[in-house]
């Protein structure tokens, strides 16, 4: 197993402590709520797109990423069309849900459906939301620990470094130490992506030439996959309608976003923040798979005979601590880290929010605000265990499935159920608290009727041929969750409204 030298550790090690030294800088500042959780709301548009950006782009982006366009079976740069839907959903909710949220003093997404329906429906979407963040953020660190295993000799010794360090800096210093850290975080890993590109096209001896010219040739530049097929995730369809659905109810109703925005100076800001980071991802994605490119054409070439037979999530770690000189692999390394830790962080205090917001406040509303701030301390410090569990289960668990696309999946599957009770709750008091929690079920139904195939569990069921495999790709999850919750929703309601109108209208007439 490669190890690192004494540079590269000095590297890692300097960046593992300044984040948390970060966090305890901070620590002064947290006297309340709206310090620990919103950043007292004068944080400037750029800082704002910065956190966006950096805590939806983690390791997965980082690792996973240019394994799809690097994967000698296929691979190349379709994962882009869901950047275009990604942007297309960001507008929609600029427009159509941020002045819901920036109106008022919420500190988190799911109040609104609680002064819209009642603390239950509020209740419902936060427990989905920390089921969510859960699976999905624990594949991100298991994803992360592929890579320092290399460093600490084991993945679950990496499983629990990188958890305890995040939980450290998180919990000392709130939502204003998660936000400078995204900063310093997003340099890091765009720097270290950068380093890398430059690293692959040196190892080639062509150079850029021969990245363009082989890598068109061999189809890996491919953009567009215009055909409509619902059980293929990579397509124009899937991208463009899937992913804008996905990117409406992922920044649009998932607490981890939303309290971006809250901590935005304006409407106006946080709107710019949030229409610019979807170019910033394109951007990102762009640079991630045109690294997975070069890995491929090298492989091809014989200069990078390690990658063969390894899982394409492995070949980017894999890259850097055997083709990268010392020092450099200590950056990569920290970028990794920069990437899992600057989502994690975010995570975990949105986590933690959303517990003390919906769950333990309204019941205890008259405690003081030191309280709620060392209850908030001690959730992050229990989401991140409860993740790092997670991370240990997915590495036992084993499998060769995309991790990127396994935590779109998981994201996908819930987030779409949210965002159908945030378009219900824009109908003007139509729809009842019970009709949206039962539109809800039904979603969560059906959505798990069609994911159930894709997961392998029925392959050794008794069930009908058609039903093993992929029935519907992932990308339609979130159209199918909020679709369902909507429609089912308004029937009930509208079914409800008739039968109230006929027995009145019978009181009448006798």
């Amino acid at each position: 197993m490669p190890q690192l030298l004494p540079l590269d550790l000095a590297i890692v090690g300097m960046y593992v402590l300044g984040m948390t030294l970060l966090g305890v800088w901070f620590t002064r500042a947290q006297k309340d709520l709206r310090t620990y959780f919103v950043g007292g709301r004068n944080i400037g548009w750029f800082m704002v797109l910065v956190s966006i950006v950096a805590t939806e782009t983690s390791a997965v982006t980082f690792l996973s990423v240019p394994g799809l366009s690097f994967n000698p079976a296929g691979g190349n740069f379709t994962f882009l069309q869901l950047s275009f839907g990604y942007i297309i959903g960001r507008c929609l909710v600029a427009w159509l849900l941020l002045p819901q949220y920036m109106n008022g003093e919420l500190f988190s997404a799911y109040q609104v459906l609680k002064e819209r329906f009642d603390p239950s429906v509020q209740r419902v979407a936060s427990g989905l939301f920390l089921l969510t963040r859960t699976v999905a953020d624990g594949l991100r660190i298991f994803l992360t620990a592929l890579l320092l295993q290399f460093v600490l000799g084991g993945v679950t010794p990496a499983i629990v470094v990188v958890g305890v360090v995040t939980i450290v800096y998180t919990y000392l210093g709130g939502m204003k130490a998660v936000i400078w850290t995204d900063l310093i975080q997003f340099i890091i890993k765009i720097a270290g992506a950068v380093l890398a590109g430059v690293f692959v096209l040196k190892l080639l001896p062509g150079g850029w030439d021969q990245f363009l010219t082989e890598g068109e040739a061999v189809g890996k530049f491919r953009l567009i996959d215009a055909e409509f097929r619902p059980t293929v995730d990579l397509n124009i369809w899937a991208g463009v309608i899937g992913g804008a659905v996905f990117s409406m109810a992922s920044h649009g109703a998932d607490q981890l976003m939303v309290q971006r925005y809250l901590c935005a100076k304006s409407l106006g800001q946080a709107r710019l923040a949030l229409v610019l980071s979807g170019f910033v991802v394109l951007a990102q994605f762009l640079l991630f798979l045109a690294v997975g490119v070069g890995m491929y054409l090298l492989l091809e070439g014989g200069q990078f005979p390690e990658a063969a037979g390894k899982r394409n999530d492995e070949v980017f770690g894999l890259f850097i601590v055997t083709k990268l000189p010392t020092g450099v692999v200590g950056v990569l390394v920290a970028a990794v880290l920069a990437a899992a830790m600057s989502t994690l962080s975010s995570s975990l205090n949105s986590s933690a929010n959303a517990v003390v917001t919906d769950f333990y406040r309204p019941l205890r509303p008259n405690r003081e605000e030191w309280h709620y701030v060392l209850l908030s301390r001690v959730m992050t410090a229990v989401w991140g265990l409860a993740q790092m569990g997670v991370a240990y289960g997915a590495y036992k668990a084993g499998g060769n499935k995309s991790v990127v696309q396994q935590v779109l999946a998981v994201a996908g599957f819930t987030t779409g159920l949210l965002l159908g009770l945030f378009l219900l709750g824009s109908t003007k008091r139509f729809v009842q608290s019970w009709a949206a929690l039962t539109g809800l079920v039904c979603g969560f139904a059906t959505v798990f009727t069609v994911w159930l195939p894709s997961s392998g569990i029925t392959e050794n069921l008794p069930v009908p041929s058609f039903y093993k495999g992929t029935l519907i790709a992932w990308p339609w999850f979130a159209p199918i969750g909020a679709g369902t919750t909507v429609l089912v929703a308004l029937v009930l309601q509208v079914i409800a409204y008739c039968v109230m109108w006929r027995r009145k209208r019978g009181t009448s007439v006798a």
